[in-house]
């Protein structure tokens, strides 16, 4: 992040995020809970190794992080992890393709088994649309690691709006050249349930023609965008390799501002956090 950059998003949040100074103390600066934070989001480090980097104390630390972490999901939402709402703002987005990512967590006390999945971890699933330029444009963050990526989705604000038919997804278009309508689709993969908008490969046992073969290698294709901004985003959050050992009701804060801050460097920083070199590209 360049320093241009820093000082932009200072300034945007800032004003949640200062505190008043009293007669026993100065507050800690809007610049340290800022850099504290992003610290934290980019390292994985916990309360008390950051409090030697940052001299703040774990206890101080353990309040500075969610209140910001939230501050800067408040501030960038609006303009850099925009759901569509109309027509033309999907069309402009052309792809949408729809992953969960399971982020491991420590057991909160009397929990059980509750966030306990399938690879012996106990998850929280970050699920997220992602359009063809690597950014989020919506993310569901809490549901707990037991349940399937599909069954997260019902679980979701996107899937409330999609069986109310609330989305404005446009209708099916004449194809180019052609006599058939063909219907705007999400991509996703076989964990999802088979539905008319949603576009998912053939299963392995079921690849007995070319054309299955060909239709597959097309679907993984649209669909590894979403795999890829969740690596580019775990790569530069490396909160997201770590077993997140903070409360439940502050991990939700910290993802989703990773994920507002991953659109926000992705538009104004890209040179530096996405170059072209680290994606993938097409030559046929």
């Amino acid at each position: 992040m360049s320093e241009e950059i820093y000082l932009n998003l200072l300034s945007l949040v800032s004003p949640l995020i200062r505190r008043k100074d009293t007669v026993m103390r100065n507050a800690i600066s809007p610049h340290e809970r800022l850099t504290a934070t992003l610290r934290f989001l980019a390292t994985g480090r916990s309360y008390e190794d950051l409090k030697f980097s940052t001299i703040i104390s774990p206890e101080a630390l353990s309040s500075i992080i969610p209140d910001t972490s939230e501050a800067l999901f408040k501030v960038l939402c609006p303009d850099f992890l925009k759901f569509p709402n109309t027509d033309q703002d999907w069309k402009n987005i052309a792809l949408g393709a729809i992953d969960g990512k399971h982020v491991s967590i420590a057991l909160p006390p009397g929990c059980g088994s509750e966030f306990y999945n399938y690879k012996s971890r106990h998850n929280m699933v970050l699920m997220a649309i992602v359009d063809a330029q690597y950014k989020f444009i919506l993310c569901d963050f809490g549901t707990n690691g037991r349940i399937s990526d599909g069954g997260v989705l019902r679980y979701t604000v996107f899937f409330e709006k999609h069986q109310d038919s609330k989305l404005n997804i446009p209708a099916a278009e004449l194809v180019k050249n052609g006599n058939r309508s063909l219907p705007y689709v999400f991509v996703v993969d076989d964990a999802f349930p088979l539905r008319t908008d949603m576009i998912k490969p053939f299963r392995q046992a079921d690849l007995n023609t070319y054309e299955k073969k060909k239709y597959n290698y097309r679907v993984s294709r649209a669909r590894r965008i979403v795999e890829n901004a969740f690596g580019i985003l775990a790569s530069r959050f490396r909160i997201l390799h770590t077993e997140i050992n903070i409360e439940p009701k502050n991990i939700d804060s910290v993802k989703m501002a990773c994920c507002a801050l991953h659109n926000y460097l992705t538009e104004t920083n890209q040179a530096s956090y996405s170059p072209p070199e680290i994606l993938d590209r097409d030559y046929f």
